[in-house]
């Protein structure tokens, strides 16, 4: 039985609400940056029923058109993979990358479907000694408890982007490397971590329709 790459479920619900999905432009601040992030994701989801209800492929095409020029995935995918990322050829990598996006994709999809009422506060922000990135905090209100979420994000240029997101102590990056770690300790390395991606990636394909 195929053991599927998982962050708990406290987790999954980080996606959904602000991790990787806005326009680009460039950011003054940190702070605007994620402001403006959280607010354009929950107030694109609230105006799309179909995000609501779980269309992948409408979550897909708004990642693909808004993601990739706000987070650098290159460095999410690098810090999950570990030192065997060293080892990767070039056309790994761009594969590595390809299914992670599709992986995260597809945790967040059915977390969009929760979004009715949240707002975001941006609560402080903290730069990382000795490296150009910050970590930001946040709060997601509605009803019950306020969800606390941190974003890393890095200088680019004149703006930023996000290379980690953590919610109730758990980093993204960090959960998924252990689990990668697991696969990668093996004899297949690289390669039956990409399989492993891409079967659990054709199964929830599968999965939905």
């Amino acid at each position: 039985m195929l053991k599927t790459f998982t962050l708990p479920p406290a987790a999954a619900l980080l996606l959904g609400l602000a991790a990787f999905v806005a326009p680009a432009q460039a950011q003054t601040s940190p702070d605007a940056f994620v402001r403006q992030i959280s607010n354009e994701v929950i107030d694109s989801v609230k105006a799309d029923k179909a995000i609501q209800n779980g269309d992948v492929s409408k979550i897909l095409a708004l990642v693909d058109s808004k993601v990739m020029p706000n987070v650098n995935f290159e460095v999410v995918t690098r810090s999950a993979v570990g030192p065997k990322w060293r080892e990767a050829t070039a056309e790994q990598r761009t594969k590595l990358q390809s299914e992670f996006k599709t992986l995260l994709v597809r945790v967040y999809a059915g977390a969009l479907t929760q979004i009715r009422d949240q707002t975001v506060e941006v609560t402080k922000s903290m730069p990382v000694a000795g490296s150009s990135q910050v970590v930001v905090q946040s709060e997601v209100r509605g009803k019950g408890e306020p969800i606390k979420l941190d974003y890393r994000v890095d200088k680019a240029g004149d703006g930023w982007k996000i290379i980690d997101v953590n919610v109730g102590g758990i980093w993204l990056v960090q959960s998924y490397r252990s689990q990668f770690a697991q696969v990668l300790g093996g004899s297949g390395g690289i390669d039956a971590l990409i399989t492993r991606l891409v079967e659990q990636n054709k199964t929830a394909a599968g999965s939905k329709s």
